[in-house]
């Protein structure tokens, strides 16, 4: 059979430049060769690729003595970052958002939805860095509304969430967490005896010296003088001690009670060598 064309082919087929014939035959722009020229995107041939998730969660159910390093062992093996109690009124709800620290530990965290915390089912749920803020800013609100700020209970002890959509003002502990305090207790931090020691609540679990050092910035610390302590596993607690070279220096670092790290109110409390050693013990 005989072939028509401009070739030098032996069968006389058309052997010309295989890419100019390409070019000509090409679509228009924009067409599902890619996206036109002028575009701003990049062409992807695998794929729009979405940004990294936020790595926060959000809990209901939660039990009324339910405090943070309880969600940390109810998500035992992941990295907790922060846990944010949620309040209403100046009540307790029964909810709370847990950051992570990578976006693949949400999956992880999932597993959990409806398993037991005490006697409870809690129940996880996805969530957004918008919720998460969202939060943030009602709990401040909050706090100026009710003229509130956080604490624990009078025992000492740490204590926050509540069980579902429970009611009255608990005594519990969160980074931002906005409970009542009896002005007695105010009272006691002023007129209580500075040995130089003061002890911090509320840290981020991920807080080190330099963030407790950037804290006070405006004193003079060294790294030996700052002690994050941790539980028998050796897992932060939140506290910190700070040795100041004098008990003056200490009273006057008390202008950082309430103040924020990061995200977190941090709350200061004169203490004591004793106080020290033992929460350093404790930690061995």
């Amino acid at each position: 059979m005989f072939y028509r064309g401009y070739g030098d082919g032996r069968d006389g087929r058309e052997t010309g430049p295989k890419r100019q014939r390409m070019i000509e035959q090409a679509p228009p722009p924009g067409t599902f060769y890619g996206p036109h020229p002028g575009s701003a995107f990049m062409f992807n041939p695998y794929g729009f690729v979405p940004p990294p998730v936020f790595p926060v969660v959000r809990l209901r159910g939660l039990p009324f003595d339910c405090a943070e390093l309880d969600v940390v062992e109810f998500f035992r093996g992941l990295d907790v970052v922060d846990v944010l109690f949620v309040h209403k009124n100046n009540k307790v709800t029964g909810e709370a958002f847990c950051v992570l620290g990578v976006p693949l530990q949400v999956d992880f965290a999932l597993h959990k939805n409806r398993q037991n915390m005490g006697r409870r089912y809690v129940e996880v749920f996805r969530s957004t860095k918008q919720e998460y803020y969202k939060a943030i800013a009602n709990e401040v609100a909050e706090s100026r509304v009710h003229g509130t700020v956080t604490g624990g209970d009078s025992g000492g002890g740490r204590r926050g969430g509540g069980g579902g959509g429970g009611g009255g003002v608990s005594g519990g502990y969160s980074p931002r967490r906005t409970v009542q305090r009896a002005r007695s207790s105010d009272d006691g931090k002023e007129n209580a005896e500075h040995t130089g020691i003061l002890r911090l609540r509320g840290l981020p679990f991920s807080a080190g010296k330099e963030d407790i050092l950037d804290f006070f910035k405006d004193f003079d610390l060294s790294e030996d003088s700052v002690h994050v302590t941790v539980n028998g596993e050796g897992r932060p607690t939140g506290d910190a001690f700070v040795e100041f070279r004098s008990a003056e220096e200490s009273r006057a670092a008390m202008v950082k009670d309430r103040k924020m790290l990061g995200s977190r109110y941090i709350e200061l409390f004169p203490s004591s060598v004793e106080e020290l050693e033992d929460a350093l013990s404790r930690g061995r």
